[in-house]
C-alpha cells in the first residue's frame, strides 16, 4: 500500500487498498462521541470482497455502510483528479450528517495534505471542492430538485433509497443518467415494504459480480459485533431461535439482544434489523393487504389468453354464454404524464377476474372502450352491467355513456348513476378486496393489479393510496367492481 501523500492526485488509485488507507488516514466518530480509526468491520470488509462496479446493500440499520462508501468515494475523490462523487440522503438532515461525517475525515488529514493538493475553495452548502484537483464532493438530498441532474458524476451513492421521497424511481433515473459510463454505483436500504425502487432494483440485481445487474450484498444485524444483549440460557430457546443459532452460529447474547429487539420494536424488528433478504421485505411496510396472499398467488399466474391495444387490454377469461358480467371503470383525465384509466370486467356470479384495461384514455375514448368490453360481455341472456366511479372525470365518461345506448345498463347508486367513492364507501371496497385477496385468490388474474396491491399503502388517518410513483386505479376499478358485485348478490 503506497503513503497517501505520494498518491493524492496522482490518478493511482487502487480499489484493493481502501481498507489499509481508511485504516490509516480516515477518522470517524463512533458510537460513543470519540474520533477514532476507520476500521473495517466485518459487513465493510465483506462488501469491498464482493463489490462490483454496481452495487446494491440491503442491511439493519446502523451497519456502517454508509460511513464507509463514504470514506471510499472521499478516497477515490482526493486521490482522482476531475471526479464528482454524490451521496445522495433521503432527506436534507441525513444529508447534513453525512457531509459531516466527510468533512471530519478531511479535517483528520495531514495538515500538509489539507494546506496543499487537497486546500478547499468551497466546503459549504454539503460541498467539498478540490480545486488544485479539479474534483469535487456532494452530499445532496433526494428532496433537493433536480438533484444530480446536469452533472457527469464518477461516484454514486443513493443512500436509503427505500425511504426517498416523492417518485424514487423518476428521481433515480435521472442521477443514474448522469453517472459516467466507468463510474460506481452503490445504492443502499433497509427494508420498507415489498414495493417502490428500491424494492425493484433488489429483485433485478445478480448474486455475483457480472456484467449486467447489480451485484447484491445482504448484512443482517448479527454482522455488527455491537449487537448484543444479556446471555439467555440455551433450555429456553425457540423453535425459531435454534434455527437461527444452528444456520448463524449466534450466541446466547446475540439471541438476548433480539429478544430486546422484540419487545422494543414489535413489527418494526424485521423493518430496523433484518435477518433474511426475502422475507423481511413482506414483513415491513404499510400495505394494505396481505403480502403473502400477493406473492403466492403471483408465483401460480399465467399469461392472458389474449391482449388487445398494445397490451393495455388482456383477456383471461373468454365471455361464456350464460354468464352475466360487471365492467367497472375507475376514471382518469388522459395525457401521457396523467393516471392511468382502468376497467376490470368481474363474473356477476363467481367474482372471477375476466378481462382488464389499464391505458391513459381521454373521457370520450374511455367510454368508447367500456361500450366495447360491454358487447363483448354481454349476450341474449342479459347485458354487462356497467359500473362508473362517477368522482372527478366520471361525469364525463357517464355523459358520452348515455348517449351511446347503453344508458339502460348503467349501474345507480342512490338513484344516481355512477359509484362514489368516499370516506363511507372506500375503506369498505378496499377491506372487501383484501379479504377476497386471502380467502379467494383464485379470482384474480392479472399480475399488473396484484403488483398494485402490493403498492397500495395504509397512511395517516386512515387513508389509503398507491406508494409514491405507483398507481392504484386498477386497485380502485376491481374494488368497485366487487363491492357491487356483494351489493348485488
Amino acid at each position: 500500500m503506497e503513503n497517501l501523500m505520494d498518491i493524492v492526485g496522482s490518478g493511482r488509485w487502487n480499489p484493493d487498498d481502501v481498507v489499509g488507507l481508511a485504516e490509516r488516514y480516515l477518522k470517524v466518530r463512533n458510537r460513543t462521541g470519540k474520533n477514532v480509526k476507520l476500521i473495517a468491520n466485518a459487513a465493510q470488509l465483506e462488501f469491498e470482497r464482493r463489490r462490483g462496479q454496481h452495487n446494491i446493500v440491503l442491511k439493519a440499520r446502523q451497519m456502517g455502510i454508509t460511513t464507509w462508501v463514504a470514506g471510499r468515494f472521499f478516497l477515490n475523490t482526493i486521490i482522482k483528479p476531475g471526479t464528482l462523487t454524490v451521496q445522495v440522503a433521503h432527506t436534507r438532515a441525513a444529508a447534513e450528517a453525512i457531509f459531516r461525517t466527510v468533512q471530519r475525515m478531511w479535517e483528520n488529514l495531514p495538515e500538509e495534505l489539507r494546506k496543499g493538493e487537497l486546500v478547499r475553495s468551497r466546503a459549504n452548502v454539503r460541498q467539498m471542492v478540490f480545486p488544485k484537483m479539479d474534483s469535487e464532493f456532494r452530499v445532496v438530498s433526494a428532496c433537493d430538485e433536480g438533484a444530480g441532474r446536469g452533472m457527469s458524476i464518477q461516484n454514486l451513492h443513493c443512500s436509503e433509497l427505500s425511504r426517498w421521497p416523492g417518485d424514487a424511481a423518476e428521481t433515480l433515473a435521472g442521477l443514474r443518467a448522469a453517472l459516467a459510463p466507468a463510474g460506481e454505483l452503490v445504492l443502499e436500504s433497509t427494508p420498507n415494504g415489498a414495493y417502490g425502487a428500491f424494492y425493484n432494483e433488489w429483485e433485478g440485481g445478480v448474486d455475483d459480480c457480472g456484467q449486467q445487474g447489480l451485484v447484491r450484498h445482504f448484512f443482517p444485524w448479527w454482522m455488527e459485533p455491537a449487537y448484543i444483549g444479556p446471555s439467555v440460557h440455551r433450555s429456553s430457546l425457540t423453535e425459531q431461535e435454534c434455527l437461527l443459532v444452528a444456520k448463524h452460529n449466534l450466541t446466547e447474547q446475540q439471541i438476548g439482544f433480539r429478544r430486546s429487539l422484540e419487545r422494543g420494536y414489535g413489527k418494526l424488528r424485521s423493518q430496523e434489523f433484518a435477518e433474511d433478504a426475502e422475507t423481511c421485505f413482506r414483513a415491513t411496510g404499510n400495505c394494505c393487504f396481505e403480502i403473502a396472499a400477493i406473492e403466492q398467488r403471483l408465483a401460480e399466474l399465467v399469461a392472458p389468453i389474449e391482449t388487445h391495444r398494445n397490451g393495455a387490454l388482456q383477456i383471461y377469461c373468454p365471455a361464456l354464454p350464460g354468464r352475466k358480467y360487471i365492467v367497472a371503470a375507475d376514471t382518469a383525465g388522459g395525457g401521457s404524464d396523467g393516471d392511468f384509466a382502468a376497467v376490470q370486467v368481474i363474473d356477476r356470479e363467481t367474482g372471477k377476474q375476466c378481462a382488464e384495461l389499464q391505458e391513459r384514455l381521454r373521457p370520450v375514448d374511455l367510454a368508447h372502450a367500456i361500450v366495447e368490453l360491454a358487447k363483448m360481455y354481454g349476450d341474449a341472456l342479459g347485458e354487462a352491467l356497467i359500473v362508473v366511479e362517477r368522482n372527478n372525470h366520471g361525469s364525463g365518461v357517464l355523459a358520452f355513456l348515455q348517449t351511446s345506448g347503453c344508458a339502460g345498463q348503467l349501474y345507480r347508486q342512490r338513484g344516481q348513476e355512477g359509484w362514489l367513492t368516499n370516506e363511507a364507501s372506500k375503506p369498505d371496497a378496499v377491506s372487501r378486496l383484501g379479504v377476497l385477496l386471502v380467502e379467494r385468490p383464485e379470482i384474480f388474474a392479472s399480475k399488473r393489479l396484484l403488483g398494485e396491491c402490493r403498492t397500495y399503502l395504509s397512511g395517516e388517518y386512515g387513508k389509503t393510496g398507491a406508494a409514491n410513483g405507483a398507481h392504484d386505479d386498477l386497485v380502485m376499478a376491481m374494488a368497485i367492481a366487487q363491492a357491487v358485485r356483494a351489493e348485488r348478490m
